[in-house]
């Protein structure tokens, strides 16, 4: 065993000096082959400059553009001004808008009689058990009986095809209530409501005839004093 361990002893250290020699060959190698720049008068620049200064005429220089405005100082709120621009377009006078706002007191509250006209069908009248304010969505809820059997018809208030809205009579109470809904049982269903609007319609036509005449009967005392300084 002893006669086998010095035989290998030796081969184990020819490798590192072998190693050795063949890095020492390499840099040999790379000195002989690298290029020594001639010194005319000046030094010559360093490498990593050199390499430095035509990236840096390669590079093309990118234009900075200022941020935008910012749009919260133009519109801090830009729902609310698109909902009063809506409204302002499909209600210019504003009476619609009056109406149901919540800060004017002959607004239209919830048990009031309404009578709705629309362009693509016949009005509509029925008691008013629900009003939705959202800007221009805002809807109210009005039931009636046709035939005898309870309807309830949702209008939006600023649509096209609503023409007008009018108020046949007040609740006599204010409700304590925001939804009537407790109105579709028979206990307190009111009924049809046809009654009261005729008779609205009826007092509607008087007052509109009255002032017919008394505009036809000035007309012919006028008629009257010309002829007489004739």
């Amino acid at each position: 065993m002893a006669s086998n361990l010095c035989a290998i002893r030796p081969l184990a250290r020819l490798k590192p000096l072998i190693r050795h020699q063949r890095c020492i060959k390499l840099r040999q190698r790379a000195y002989a082959t690298q290029q020594t720049i001639p010194n005319q008068g000046q030094p010559p620049p360093p490498p990593q400059a050199a390499t430095l200064e035509k990236a840096h005429h390669s590079m093309r220089r990118i234009t900075l553009k200022p941020p935008p405005p910012a749009m919260y100082n133009k519109c801090p709120s830009p729902v609310e001004t698109f909902e009063a621009s809506q409204i302002a377009a499909l209600d210019p006078i504003g009476s619609r808008t009056k109406l149901f706002s919540r800060s004017n007191p002959d607004a239209v509250k919830v048990g009031d009689i309404l009578l709705v006209r629309t362009r693509s069908g016949d009005p509509f009248a029925g008691v008013c058990i629900n009003i939705r304010r959202q800007g221009v969505d805002t809807a109210i809820l009005l039931r009636g009986q046709l035939t005898r059997v309870g309807v309830e018809m949702w209008y939006k208030i600023y649509s096209p095809n609503v023409e007008g809205i009018e108020v046949v009579q007040r609740r006599a109470k204010r409700a304590r209530r925001a939804r009537l809904y407790y109105m579709r049982k028979p206990k307190h269903d009111i009924g049809s409501v046809e009654n009261i609007v005729r008779q609205y319609q009826r007092q509607k036509a008087a007052l509109g005839s009255s002032d017919v005449k008394g505009r036809d009967a000035n007309a012919h005392k006028k008629k009257n004093n010309k002829r007489g300084r004739n």
